[in-house]
């Protein structure tokens, strides 16, 4: 970080200007020029917290930021400055311990994230240096170095393509771990370098990093033989982004331009911050409630001491006379330190090790979803992995979920399903080269007419044969291809070889986007297959076993305003033809109408049923209509500004009148169990928002297919397409569309409970939400601040209203914000965000909790994660199960923590009454040392590691259960309240309980009385007696464990009593305890109050249980069925039992 810091500083000049300067090989250009070698930032990625140097003073100051840690910081200095009652042993200890432990933990943590960046920062890589290539370890590559990347490799930083072994000039990369799509993008060499790069003389002048990842500017200067240079632009086509991978291509070179913290996947990251649950938040307001107490009891005691002392004869009587010094103390300074004496003797209500109790369990119960067997996956051979563990009762808090598309949805696996031809339907269904599959008729045609005519068959199969960018991949060797299972460069298919001529078999197939490999493929079942395109001319096998061959004369790119794609070629004949394809919505209203209806029909099932749906039209161009339409694209491409409206016009004036041929339907495989899992999610309570950086058609059919838009649901639809409007400025379209939309879902919408989605809802109308990168760019970033409030607040309504929200075409950092924008909404609901690229790490990042997939896109999204999962439908058991568990457990545990501190202090506070508040300790040093760390702290955290209050199944069955913890429903105010006052009523009954037993002079078969050690020592056994027997009481699921360490700590407690007092120890200068415990014990009377006070402050609880009306094994699990059937229940009834932490009817628990 250092290093990093020094580096900015000492190359301060290209922050302060727009571009910089490169020099390509760090040669000088021109050579006879000084060069000054530029000072840029190394390519190190640093994901971790702590250095060696820093550990200790800046885990020190996170760990004293606790409230807790810095009061006892400070009680332990007050016990060492000022003579206080305790030892400052007895707060020393326990602090030193739970510091201890909590830096063992997180610097484990943070030892496995220096591991991680090891990982990247020594991967090997190759760089070229004066003719040789130098191995090198990815962290020492600096700005301007050459590097040879090879197939199958990650880029190690953002490079200018140089050099490609491919002859076109050309090399293809997958950008899975950026944007999450798995298809392959095509990117350029530089036009005119050298083919020797070692030779090339020449400086890149750039932008200065930004985190755009689809935009760059820069510019080359090539020096040759001192001629002028010449100046070639450079485009985001010539820019190779870190943690692309290069395929299809042997082997690259190119010039690091961003390195490290500067690459764009890095700039794409936000900023790692502490993430902290909302149990903690709960903690620290219950921490401050406890001070408070503490503070009372404080001054109440020191103005009790000072009014009784005022009485005649009780300041000084006559066997306590001052001393000089005590007479010469101030009067204020005496009754400060007195203050701070009570403090230090009441100082244990506030639970420190309640901290170190909570950390254990938290990184002790992370393992048990590491070693969840549910959560393996056979096909990449891993489980779980969790990074965070700090955030384990935060899964069951989950009220939004974002999550990616590609990859984590769907597996980008698209298969080619049905066609419609003339208004008949095509279903493939044996492996025959013929057009003999399956046929229906679609519509109301002659019964003779099984199917459409021959030639408009092959014409379909032509179009989409040609109306395409897919390339065809040759092996290097032959039968490589197949060896290595990768076929298909797009999503991993390989082609069918039966199906396949044999000169075919080993031919694969890349593309920029898989469904038009799906579509190819789909032409192949029918018998036309794709050769290739070579100098410009595409080659066809026909089902005749002809090579059909056209020239590619130009290629209408596609793009999410038109929603179509055309190509013009010339066959052989001399005819010109276009061939389109796209949106039904953009098809439509270009064909003839009287062609539409019959397709349309299957267009429409097809889309429900949850397939992505493309038509396809054709159109002959006339020889001067074509030179008209070449002569206007050629001036549109070469033009500097405007260029993308000018060759909208000429798309938009060729693509029309065109004949409407047939429709497609394509599947984009879902991901494993993944409706399901999104069904449960939904009935758990959770509103779930899909945000990817796909097409709106392709992202809207996976929610239909993943059931989060039904067929009932009423699309709202906020894109760049509706914005759309020749009179209206864009940001009043966007204004009338936003109030007419929050008229329609918020102000006209029957009003809703809290958490009830779709299923439960009784409204029977549904909406779903639309909106693009570039509509919420204006939503966010609208040109007055108060428009742009109000467009936000409007924006989230209108989204908290419908029951899906689909975001599509987002930016990294767009994610990011709209995770953002809804975390810090009314109500601060708890946001998880899912995905499996690096273009999801902004968005893991800033949700309260973030899931990586481990899935075939890199692990940038896995190692910015707080858990990662290899399949998406592992996240149900996540949340359902593991996340309600850890809530539950972490809830009791707090609020048990809080309660037992409270019994404890709560006699102490009341013995001040009796001994003339002389701050005389009730319990001795070695109990008040050891209460917390040994006699209760095992129970606990074995009940909030191994308790199952409802098993497992029933969890995943039961979605509807996760709602009844809702909110931090047992962190509240109310069970709060509830522990409070039980803690209160077992001190009541433990201290005036044994002084009722003390109003008997005698309680030894001698005579002799019991001291006040006595006293205390009965009193402190009742206590752990109680507390322990009280968390026994609470446990449902008994194991062996349990009953190791409940009884086990009881047994301690006698065991450590009977040898604490029965030696004298020579390092003690007074021993309270010599015998007293076995003294007391040879008392009858102790026996019965001892047990009798035990039964009586348990005998509410236990008459709680016994008289509650007793519930069959099935109870739950029927009265869930029968809300879902019949309504919901109330939440209040349904909770109630959950927050007083009783839970009888759950006792079916098979353990």
């Amino acid at each position: 970080m250092l290093r990093r810091g020094l580096n900015r500083l000492l190359g301060g000049d290209e922050r302060r200007v727009d571009s910089r300067t490169i020099y390509v090989g760090h040669r000088p250009c021109p050579a006879n020029e000084a060069f000054i070698p530029p000072k840029f930032c190394d390519n190190r990625i640093v994901s971790s917290k702590y250095t060696v140097w820093n550990f200790l003073p800046k885990n020190l100051f996170e760990q004293f930021r606790r409230i807790a840690n810095f009061y006892f910081l400070i009680i332990f200095l007050v016990q060492v400055i000022v003579d206080t009652p305790t030892s400052p042993v007895t707060s020393g200890l326990p602090l030193f311990f739970v510091i201890t432990v909590t830096a063992i933990k997180q610097g484990y943590e943070d030892w496995l994230r220096h591991k991680a960046d090891n990982e990247v920062n020594k991967y090997p890589v190759t760089v070229l240096e004066d003719g040789r290539r130098i191995r090198k370890e990815s962290e020492k590559i600096k700005v301007g170095d050459v590097l040879e990347v090879e197939e199958d490799e990650t880029f190690p930083c953002d490079l200018i393509l140089l050099q490609s072994s491919r002859d076109d000039g050309t090399c293809f990369v997958t950008t899975a771990s950026l944007d999450g799509e798995s298809n392959h993008k095509t990117h350029y060499i530089v036009p005119d370098t050298e083919k020797d790069v070692e030779s090339l003389n020449a400086t890149i002048e750039c932008e200065q990093p930004q985190p755009d990842l689809y935009k760059f500017v820069g510019r080359m200067h090539i020096y040759k033989n001192n001629q002028e240079p010449s100046v070639r632009s450079l485009g985001p086509e010539n820019l190779l982004l870190k943690g692309a991978t290069l395929k299809n291509t042997q082997q690259i070179c190119g010039v690091a331009v961003y390195t490290g913290m500067e690459t764009k996947m890095a700039l794409n990251y936000q900023g790692k911050s502490q993430k902290r649950s909302v149990v903690e938040k709960s903690i620290n307001a219950f921490l401050l409630v406890y001070l408070c107490i503490l503070v009372s009891k404080a001054l109440v005691c020191t103005t009790l001491k000072y009014v009784w002392q005022n009485k005649p004869g009780q300041d000084e009587p006559w066997y306590n006379e001052k001393t000089q010094k005590e007479k010469d103390t101030n009067m204020y300074l005496k009754m400060f330190t007195d203050f701070l004496s009570f403090m230090v003797l009441f100082n244990f209500i506030i639970p420190v090790s309640m901290y170190v109790t909570v950390e254990m369990q938290k990184f002790l119960g992370s393992f048990f979803i590491t070693w969840d067997k549910d959560f393996f996956d056979n096909e990449i051979k891993e489980g779980a992995l969790v990074n965070t563990s700090d955030l384990n009762e935060e899964l069951g808090q989950v009220d939004y979920i974002f999550t990616d598309k590609t990859g984590t949805l769907t597996q980008n696996n698209m298969e080619f399903i049905e066609c419609c031809i003339d208004g008949f339907q095509y279903k493939y269904e044996d492996t025959s080269s013929e057009l003999d599959g399956f046929c229906v008729t679609d519509g109301p045609t002659s019964k003779l007419q099984q199917k459409a005519g021959r030639e408009r068959e092959e014409l379909f199969l032509r179009a989409i044969c040609l109306c395409h960018t897919v390339q065809v991949k040759e092996p290097t060797e032959q039968g490589e291809s197949q060896q290595d299972g990768r076929i298909d460069q797009v999503d991993g298919l390989g082609v069918d070889e039966d199906m396949l001529h044999p000169q075919q078999e080993q031919r694969g197939f890349i593309a920029s986007s898989p469904d038009e490999v799906a579509l190819v493929k789909g032409a192949m079942k029918y018998g036309f297959t794709f050769l290739g395109l070579e100098s410009k001319t595409m080659k066809i096998l026909n089902r005749n076993n002809d090579v059909e061959m056209y020239q590619l004369l130009h290629v209408l790119s596609f793009d999410p305003v038109r929603r179509r794609m055309s190509v013009i070629v010339r066959s052989k004949s001399g005819d010109i033809l276009l061939f389109c394809k796209g949106a039904d919505s953009s098809i439509f209203p270009r064909v003839r109408q009287e062609e539409v209806e019959r397709i349309r029909r299957h267009v429409e099932r097809s889309a429900t049923d949850g397939y992505r749906t493309l038509c396809v039209a054709f159109k002959y161009l006339s020889a001067e209509e074509y030179a008209w339409t070449d002569e206007g694209l050629r001036e549109a491409r070469l033009a500097l500004q405007d260029r993308e409206e000018k060759l909208m016009e000429i798309y938009n004036q060729v693509e029309t009148g065109m004949s409407l041929i047939g429709a497609t339907a394509v599947e984009d495989r879902l991901q494993e169990e993944a409706a399901e899992t999104m069904e449960a999610l939904q009935g758990a309570g959770m509103k779930i928002w899909v945000l990817t950086g796909d097409k709106m058609e392709t992202a809207k059919s996976t929610c239909y297919a993943c059931r989060l838009f039904q067929r009932s649901t009423e699309l709202l639809e906020l894109t760049v397409r509706t914005l759309q409007d020749p009179v209206k400025r864009r940001e009043d379209r966007l204004h009338d569309l936003l109030s007419e939309y929050h008229k329609k879902a918020v102000q006209d919408a029957p009003p809703v409970k809290g958490g009830i989605t779709r299923s439960w809802s009784s409204s029977g109308h549904d909406y779903g939400f639309i909106i693009d990168g570039a509509t919420l760019s204006l939503v966010l970033n609208s040109s007055s601040e108060s428009s742009s409030n109000s467009y936000k607040d409007l924006f989230l309504q209108i989204c908290q209203n419908c029951t899906a929200v689909l975001c599509c075409r987002m930016a990294p950092l767009q994610k990011a914000q709209i995770v953002k924008m809804v975390k810090n909404s009314k109500g601060s609901p708890i946001t998880l965000s899912i995905g499996d690229g690096a273009n999801d790490v902004s968005m893991i990042l800033e949700a309260h909790v973030g899931i990586g997939i481990k899935g075939k896109e890199g692990r940038q999204a896995v190692r910015n994660s707080d858990y990662a999962i290899p399949k998406l439908k592992h996240l149900k058991k996540l949340l359902l199960a593991h996340g309600h568990l850890y809530y539950v457990r972490i809830a009791h545990l707090v609020q048990y923590f809080f309660y037992k501190n409270l019994c404890f202090i709560l006699p102490q506070f009341l013995y001040q009454f009796f001994c003339g508040y002389s701050q005389q300790p009730l319990y001795d040093a070695a109990y008040l040392t050891m209460y917390n760390i040994c006699f209760t702290s095992m129970p606990i955290l074995a009940y909030s590691l191994l308790e199952q209050h409802i098993c497992i199944e029933d969890l995943l069955e039961n979605a509807t259960i996760y709602r009844e913890i809702a909110k931090n429903a047992m962190l509240r105010w109310r069970p709060f309240l509830y522990w409070t006052l039980l803690g209160v009523f077992h001190g009541l009954v433990f201290f005036f309980g044994v002084r009722l037993l003390f109003s008997n002079p005698a309680l030894q078969d001698n005579g002799q009385v019991f001291g006040n050690w006595s006293y205390g020592t009965i009193v402190f056994t009742i206590l752990v007696f109680t507390v322990t027997l009280k968390l026994a009481l609470d446990t449902r699921h008994w194991t062996w464990i349990n009953h190791f360490v409940i009884w086990g700590s009881l047994a301690f407690y006698v065991f450590f009593s009977f040898f604490w007092g029965g030696i004298i120890w020579p390092f003690l200068q007074q021993q309270r305890l010599y015998f007293v415990f076995a003294n007391m014990l040879s008392s009858v009377s102790a026996w019965l109050v001892i047990i009798l006070l035990i039964l009586l402050s348990l005998l509410p609880e236990i008459l709680f249980g016994v008289l509650r009306k007793p519930r069959g094994p099935h109870t739950r699990q029927k009265k869930l069925a029968h809300s879902s059937a019949g309504g919901l229940q109330s939440p209040r009834s349904s909770a109630r039992p959950l927050l007083m932490r009783t839970f009888s009817d759950e006792s079916n628990t098979v353990i």
